[in-house]
């Protein structure tokens, strides 16, 4: 698998930054959010097939390749965090004329996904959140994948810390099994890991959840760490209207182990939502 969608790269220009994303297919509005170290090219999958069902758009998040790069100057004016990148996604919509959009979140990206949610559910038809990246506690304390992983960075050695939070995320020796396009990605986005390393992660508000009026679709890898099992289970019990799936023979990035798998949980949930 080439992770190569070979579409034309466009910019929604923000106020102080630019955001890139790519698109393709016409009709209802679908927009795609990568997780950490990925970038819109994680889509590549999904992008032909999910256009048959409207326009689909998978964007780069603030401070990922190809967008400005993150640097103390740039964080200094908006900060690395699940907040930002759900406004900065917010503002794109409104600049897009968005509305009644089928949005998908994989990892830390469903969590800026159930940011924008809970911000601006006016925006949006369905929700899918697939194998979201909640804490196990609301202390808010930063993720320790990305703290050891930005030692390493800080050190000259990306590649360790790139890997070694690769493997922490998706389970031991993925790193070393992960196609090259995806090794070569991740490494591109080596360090949104810096600011990640001190960025808080508490859990969303149990009673802004409970308000949420719109159809949640919980996505998982049967092979997923039992982390991610937690934060689903977590979810449905505090969400008012949710459905769940587990992808057969796929772990954390599902959508590029199980494609066909991945998509059809999708198009059915699309199509079952009124």
């Amino acid at each position: 698998m080439r992770l190569n969608p070979q579409l034309p790269r466009q910019t929604t220009s923000l106020d102080d930054t630019d955001i890139a994303f790519i698109g393709t297919g016409q009709g209802r509005p679908v927009l795609l959010v990568h997780g950490s170290l990925c970038d819109y090219r994680y889509w590549t999958p999904q992008l032909r097939t999910l256009s048959a069902h409207g326009e689909v758009r998978a964007v780069s998040l603030r401070y990922c390749w190809p967008n400005p790069p993150v640097s103390d100057a740039a964080l200094a004016q908006a900060p690395y965090s699940i907040g930002q990148h759900a406004d900065d996604l917010i503002r794109c919509l409104e600049l897009w004329n968005w509305s009644g959009v089928d949005l998908v979140g994989h990892s830390r990206g469903a969590r800026v996904a159930l940011e924008l949610a809970l911000r601006a559910p006016q925006r949006l038809r369905t929700l899918t959140l697939a194998d979201p990246g909640l804490p196990d506690t609301d202390d808010g304390t930063p993720s320790p994948y990305a703290m050891q992983a930005a030692a390493a960075i800080r050190a000259g050695d990306p590649e360790t810390g790139v890997g070694g939070f690769v493997d922490a995320v998706n389970g031991p020796d993925t790193w070393r099994r992960m196609i090259a396009d995806f090794r070569r990605m991740a490494l591109d986005n080596a360090a949104t890991l810096l600011p990640q390393a001190t960025e808080s992660l508490p859990l969303p508000s149990e009673a802004a959840l409970a308000a949420l009026d719109r159809p949640v679709l919980l996505m998982g890898g049967a092979n997923s760490p039992a982390r991610y099992a937690r934060a689903r289970s977590w979810l449905q019990d505090r969400l008012p209207d949710t459905r769940s799936v587990v992808i057969a023979g796929a772990a954390h990035g599902m959508n590029l182990a199980r494609p066909q798998a991945f998509q059809e949980a999708l198009t059915t949930f699309w199509s079952t939502s009124a």
